[in-house]
């Protein structure tokens, strides 16, 4: 028995340590703070309020549980040894190899130990110079997230869609939501490039292509990021494109510009200048807090003016001919069947990231 009661108490420690760096106990506490203003009926006179809380008590409890649960599991089984009964070794150590396997699989949790890892995320697609070619490679990037969140389990919403005129996109605005979105969407930040023989060319010939893709954690408590008024230039001009009957007859389109750091959301989607205002704030709010991590600085006012993800750095190349490969740039992972990762195959790209930003702290 006392082999098993080794495996046992080290599994209890590794649990336990575990717990603590993803700081379990806070997140429960912020799970019980949640629950108890949903339980008020109150607050259910602003259904939007309320369904952002019941989003983030959902994203909570998806991390919350699962470890609260192995952690009672092992403690059940400490409790039951110590009652030294040599007949249930075989079953001890059947339980024991289960929740061994249980606790390898919630490790990866660990890699989602950044500020903002477990928000929500805005991932916002942008096709770079080349015309319609571009235009197209950003609304394959825009489908790729899109299989890949469907297969993740993942909701997503468009807050921001803008088409090219023959084909593709110009830009999309998705906010994806589900446990540690941004965690894991985070190693997508960066450009993209596309090399393929082009199908928008009459002589079908190769073509390199580039898009732009930034990843933001949706930061949807104002508190997150206080950002001074004085600070803000708001704009609101008349919608253009396709976007229904009244899109073009009213002034609803919202542009803000963080005059500190020059960085500006435009937003045209819905037809309520108040909430595409809310949009384009929620945006910049994102914008900024990952300006603050890329530069450290202490607060938005040590800021410098800049841009989340430039064009200078890219950081995967997709190859569809004359061979078919897909790398990343940083971590030197890559996948040959180009096919499966545009079908949004990219868990192993975010896993090899996230270990290699792990391995450097």
């Amino acid at each position: 028995m006392q082999p098993l009661e080794k495996r046992a108490q080290a599994l209890k420690e590794a649990i336990d340590q575990a717990m603590a760096r993803l700081d379990v106990a806070g997140k429960a506490e912020r799970l019980q703070a949640v629950d108890a203003q949903l339980a008020i009926p109150e607050v259910w006179n602003n259904p939007a309020h309320a369904q952002e809380l019941s989003k983030h008590s959902a994203g909570l409890r998806a991390v919350v549980e699962p470890w609260q649960t192995l952690q009672a599991q092992v403690a059940d089984i400490v409790e039951l040894m110590q009652m030294g009964d040599e007949s249930m070794q075989a079953e001890f150590d059947s339980q024991l190899t289960a929740l061994e396997a249980e606790l390898a699989s919630r490790k990866k949790d660990l890699l989602y130990g950044g500020p903002y890892d477990d928000h929500d995320a805005i991932l916002r697609i942008t096709a770079g110079v080349g015309g319609t070619d571009a235009q197209d490679w950003a609304e394959m990037l825009e489908r790729m997230y899109l299989r890949w969140a469907e297969k993740a389990g993942m909701n997503v919403t468009t807050a921001e869609r803008s088409t090219g005129e023959e084909a593709g996109i110009k830009t999309s605005v998705l906010e994806v939501s589900g446990p540690f979105a941004y965690g894991k969407l985070k190693s997508e930040h960066g450009v993209h490039r596309l090399v393929r023989l082009s199908p928008f060319n009459s002589d079908n010939l190769r073509q390199t292509s580039f898009a732009l893709v930034e990843v933001l954690p949706n930061i949807d408590a104002p508190d997150d990021v206080q950002i001074d008024e004085k600070d803000l230039k708001i704009d609101v001009y008349r919608a253009g494109g396709h976007g229904g009957q009244s899109v073009n007859t009213t002034d609803s389109a919202v542009r803000i510009t963080h005059l500190p750091t020059n960085t500006v959301v435009a937003i045209q989607n819905e037809r309520s200048q108040l909430q595409n205002k809310e949009t384009a704030m929620r945006i910049l709010r994102s914008k900024l807090a990952q300006l603050q991590m890329e530069q450290h600085a202490e607060s938005l006012s040590d800021l410098k003016a800049g841009e989340s993800a430039n064009w200078g750095s890219q950081i995967r190349n997709y190859v569809l001919h004359p061979y078919t490969l897909v790398k990343d740039t940083r971590t030197k992972y890559e996948d040959k069947d180009a096919g499966k990762v545009l079908d949004g195959k990219l868990d192993g790209f975010m896993t090899s990231y996230l270990e290699s930003v792990d391995i450097d702290k």
